[in-house]
């Protein structure tokens, strides 16, 4: 039987900062990926946003891991040369019904040492001059990143201290052996031993958990799966800054994202759905339009066109308060070589590097 001493299980931004910090630590990684090449989930299907950590509350880990690794996101693009732009974010009042909001969100991003200004309407559209709001909070410290060649650059510093790329080699099977775990790829008996693991399969962690032999209930959440559709604009926008509503059931708005070429695009919606579908539906362009002329009135019909759609694991359902990050060791399940990591959404991408040392820490 092959042994290693951590198998991380998930190739995505997480999985893969988490290889690299514990490789940076001399650990022997070995990371198994399901699909044919890394990165291929959610680490693929999102906004590509750098978060400042304005929307979590106080203490969460959400709230704690985007303020640490935005800085240090920032850090490893610089010293990389990894595309990335410090572009600022705007997050709108459309009424001032919605004034209120905006002032909570406000003190919130404060409790986590995020100063946000807040503008008015004619300040609002000295910066940009679409806009149409009856306040906006800027953020300046929010931006936008090649998220790729992010996880491009994790991998090939996990593989230079050691770590290895295992794709196409999803676990089927997971046994509990004392001090070790036994692991079993593609169907086969175990052939795997691993001193530690660390599951960060993403929206299958759940899934993942419950092969494990032994492995306590109780401790495993439910998978909640929240798809979100993308719109792309068919031409520039007259906007250079990212622009957000104010946040919604499930998500944070169907909101303007920029990428690095300064082309535009909308979304996440939000959809509960019970399994994992990346199609985009074109008739839900219609509720798209709709939201995005609250802020952007000039928007004019037939400019968007469908472009993808990603899913997000949530730990909490529909109507019910959003679930922190859960990341759950011996300390929490009582399974010494077993550390989970669920409902890594959003702001996962931003606290990657962040999350890597806590999962370090915790190894």
């Amino acid at each position: 039987m092959d042994s290693a001493d951590v198998i991380v299980v998930g190739a995505g931004v997480v999985g893969l900062a988490v290889a690299r910090e514990l490789a940076l630590r001399g650990r022997e990684v070995l990371i198994l990926e399901a699909a044919g090449r890394f990165g291929t989930g959610a680490s693929s299907r999102n906004s590509e946003v750098i978060h400042a950590g304005i929307y979590y509350p106080r203490g969460s880990l959400k709230a704690r891991l985007c303020v640490a690794g935005r800085e240090r996101l920032y850090e490893f693009c610089r010293e990389r040369a990894i595309a990335h732009r410090r572009c600022g974010k705007l997050i709108v009042a459309a009424t001032e019904g919605e004034l209120p909001e905006l002032t909570r969100l406000a003190a919130a991003a404060r409790a986590n040492g995020v100063e946000l200004a807040l503008l008015g309407p004619a300040e609002a559209r000295a910066l940009e001059p679409q806009l149409a709001c009856a306040a906006a909070l800027h953020s300046p410290l929010s931006g936008i990143l090649d998220a790729h060649a992010y996880m491009q650059a994790l991998l090939a510093e996990a593989e230079s201290r050691g770590a290895t790329l295992v794709c196409g080699s999803a676990v089927t099977r997971l046994v509990l052996g004392g001090e070790a775990v036994l692991i079993g790829v593609n169907g086969a008996e175990p052939a795997l031993r691993a001193r530690t693991l660390v599951n960060c399969a993403g929206l299958q962690a759940p899934a993942v958990a419950r092969l494990m032999q032994g492995f306590p209930p109780a401790h495993i959440p439910r998978a909640c799966f929240a798809k979100g559709s993308y719109f792309a604009l068919n031409t520039r926008a007259p906007f250079e800054r990212l622009i957000y509503p104010l946040p919604d059931a499930g998500g944070l708005g169907i909101h303007l994202t920029l990428d690095l070429a300064g082309r535009a695009r909308f979304g996440p919606d939000v959809q509960w759905v019970e399994s994992c579908d990346y199609s985009v539906d074109a008739s839900r362009a219609a509720a798209f339009y709709a939201a995005i002329r609250r802020y952007w009135p000039a928007l004019k019909d037939g400019a968007l066109q469908p472009a993808y759609a990603g899913v997000r694991p949530k730990l909490s359902g529909p109507g019910e308060p959003a679930a922190d990050f859960r990341i759950d060791d011996a300390r929490t399940h009582g399974v010494p070589p077993v550390v989970n990591l669920f409902g890594i959404e959003s702001p996962g991408l931003t606290a990657s590097l962040a999350i890597a040392s806590e999962v370090a820490a915790r190894s």
